[in-house]
């Protein structure tokens, strides 16, 4: 497909009612957006497969649909820490930031590096970039050891009094996948989680309760990666 046709089929799709539905519904506000379902920008990306120079035309529109096209037709192994970073300060909303994270920055070759330098940053979605980051490379990687996740409890313990909602929620997601990728970083994520709920911040304390109510409980799904290890 080509850009004059994938735009075409956007604005096909297009209804400004979508955009003030996504806005009211889930707090996702865009500009320069046409309204536009992410099922259905789905349903583009699959026919349009991967293509990395026409991604790239796409986030150069600078329609916000087209952005989240983007993150999902460029190959995750060929980004760069440039293109990384170009878009990272570009994200407005949690639905931008979740998108490039989980679909492309975390299957990427600079995901431990982008997760430890995001998480000190202090735009609120350039921060929770790093955390959404980090819980889909729990998913991402699945042969990573138990010493590179823990290697993100200092950095969860440190963000866990940042009251702002998406970047609370995103420490939270990162806690609860570490937590759950197998039976030792279970307890481990359990015990960094309880030390998270003696800090005197309201959204430590709620990470953290959030976090224990699942971790500790008896239908927690632990996912036992790397297999070779917890599956042998």
């Amino acid at each position: 497909m080509t850009l004059e046709s994938v735009l075409k089929a956007l604005n096909e799709l297009a209804n400004p009612e979508t955009v003030t539905f996504k806005e009211k519904k889930f707090g996702v506000v865009a500009n320069n957006a046409l309204g536009v379902f992410l099922k259905d920008i789905k349903l583009i990306a699959k026919e349009i497969g991967n293509d990395n120079e026409l991604a790239l035309e796409l986030f150069d529109t600078g329609i916000y649909e087209a952005r989240l096209l983007c993150s999902k037709v460029f190959k995750p192994k060929d980004v760069s820490e440039a293109l990384m970073e170009k878009w990272v300060v570009t994200f407005e909303n949690w639905e931008m930031c979740d998108s490039f994270s989980m679909g492309l920055f975390s299957k990427s070759p600079f995901a431990v590096k982008k997760i430890i330098e995001w998480s000190s940053r202090e735009a609120e979605y350039e921060k929770r970039a790093a955390f959404a980051t980090l819980s889909s490379y729990c998913m991402a990687d699945k042969f990573a050891f138990n010493e590179v996740f823990e290697s993100f409890f200092p950095i969860l313990k440190r963000e866990a009094t940042d009251e702002r909602l998406y970047v609370k929620k995103a420490v939270n997601w990162g806690l609860r996948s570490i937590g759950k990728r197998n039976e030792d970083l279970n307890r481990s994520a359990i015990i960094v989680a309880k030390e998270i709920d003696l800090l005197e911040s309201r959204a430590a304390k709620w990470i953290a309760k959030d976090a224990l109510r699942e971790l500790s409980g008896k239908k927690v799904n632990i996912l036992d990666y790397p297999r070779s290890i917890y599956r042998p």
